[in-house]
């Protein structure tokens, strides 16, 4: 599967041994010291991994086997604004059950820099990482990405849709989902890729058009108002789901007795939505967030994303170099169609914000209906921390 970035690649600086306790350690130091640094603060703190969402299990798995570290995992549904909010929490108030790590969407990397949330680090595969998805002083950096798709569940839709378009037929009235909160970027980029299709592509204006695309579809009865997951595309009340499709993927495999899934990606306003990582700037285990840091960005963490169908950020290199096995190779989404290959938009974080800042400022007047939370006792068993109180919150809801 081709790759969309043209990849100019910025030099690593020669040095790589700096003070591991400084917050302003910028380059990779050598494994070894980096992991008796890391061993010494004895665990890693990490927030709003689900294990099913990248394979994110397996990883956390492998981390702690490779380098006997503790992980713990705090609210692992946590949104990525959620992410920030516990940094300024440990920041203001010493709060301890804060990350060390934090995975968001990239149009919350630019504000988090900006807020002094984040600290400098550049990986050893730093020159792998293309120029058009890390921050060039390494204070965040993309490690995988996923496009918008449909989780349809066909045993509850007589007819798959192909695009954007279907979505308003009659045929699917109450059956339209959304996997995120409004605040969420599972539900800005939706919006923006709903729009996208309106406009053939163009960024500008695509917030405004998906915002009237999601109005007229509620004005239709087509849209559910509440945080869709796997639950609600089983049990029908959300048969069409617009939601990331590595997760639409996963639920296709672990599901074959329970449903017929097929995973649709749209023939036009096909969205690529970059999830970055960051390490804390208030991080009470600096050196195992560095650490971790260098596992995911290893070919076998790289690799491990893949294999949860999480296309990752050194992708080209991967395939540069012989890495990728066959089959995972196979497992890869088949974009084409008659008309040539369905090109994904990488939206840049600048027009992520003005467009979140659109969505979150016009949804209520323009759609005018509320985004629900699952209510507990049907919302999807998520893992907690032991530290966590079991209160509402809205699962997957990056």
């Amino acid at each position: 599967m081709a790759r969309r970035w043209k990849t100019t690649f910025l030099a690593a600086p020669a040095s790589a041994l700096v003070l591991l306790s400084s917050t302003s350690l910028v380059c990779a130091a050598s494994t070894d010291e980096l992991l008796a640094a890391a061993r010494k603060e004895g665990q890693l703190t990490v927030m709003a991994l689900p294990r099913d969402w990248c394979q994110y299990g397996r990883i956390i798995d492998g981390f702690k086997a490779k380098y006997g570290l503790a992980v713990e995992e705090l609210s692992p549904e946590a949104t990525s604004e959620e992410e920030l909010d516990a940094i300024r929490a440990a920041r203001d108030n010493g709060d301890p059950q804060a990350p060390d790590v934090i995975d968001i969407g990239l149009s919350f990397a630019t504000s988090a820099r900006s807020d002094g949330l984040l600290q400098p680090y550049k990986v050893s595969t730093w020159e792998t990482i293309p120029d058009a998805a890390k921050n060039t002083e390494g204070y965040w950096y993309g490690d995988y990405y996923g496009l918008l798709a449909f989780e349809v569940n066909l045993d509850r839709v007589s007819r798959l849709p192909t695009d954007w378009a279907d979505l308003a037929s009659p045929e699917y009235k109450e059956s339209v989902g959304l996997a995120g909160s409004l605040g969420s970027n599972h539900a800005v980029q939706s919006v923006i890729g709903a729009g996208l299709s309106a406009t053939s592509g163009r960024i500008d204006g695509a917030a405004e058009r998906g915002l009237e695309y999601f109005a007229e579809l509620n004005r239709r009865g087509n849209f559910v108002p509440i945080v869709g997951s796997t639950k609600s595309v089983l049990d029908g009340r959300t048969p069409i789901l617009i939601r990331w499709d590595y997760l639409a993927l996963a639920d296709r495999e672990a599901h074959r007795d329970k449903a017929r899934i097929e995973v649709v990606w749209p023939r036009t306003g096909l969205v690529a939505g970059i999830y970055v990582q960051a390490i804390s700037a208030h991080a009470r285990h600096p050196n195992a967030a560095r650490l971790w840091m260098e596992y995911l960005y290893s070919d076998e963490g790289q690799l491990t994303l893949l294999g949860g169908h999480c296309n990752p950020i050194r992708f080209d290199s991967l395939v540069h170099d012989g890495k990728i096995p066959v089959s995972l190779q196979e497992r890869l989404p088949d974009l084409g169609d008659e008309k040539g290959r369905i090109r994904p938009v990488f939206p840049t974080a600048k027009q992520q914000d003005r467009a979140r800042e659109t969505i979150l400022n016009g949804w209520d007047g323009i759609v005018g209906v509320t985004i629900e939370c699952t209510p507990p006792e049907e919302a999807e068993p998520v893992p907690m921390s032991l530290n966590e109180p079991s209160t509402l919150v809205c699962a997957a809801v990056q």
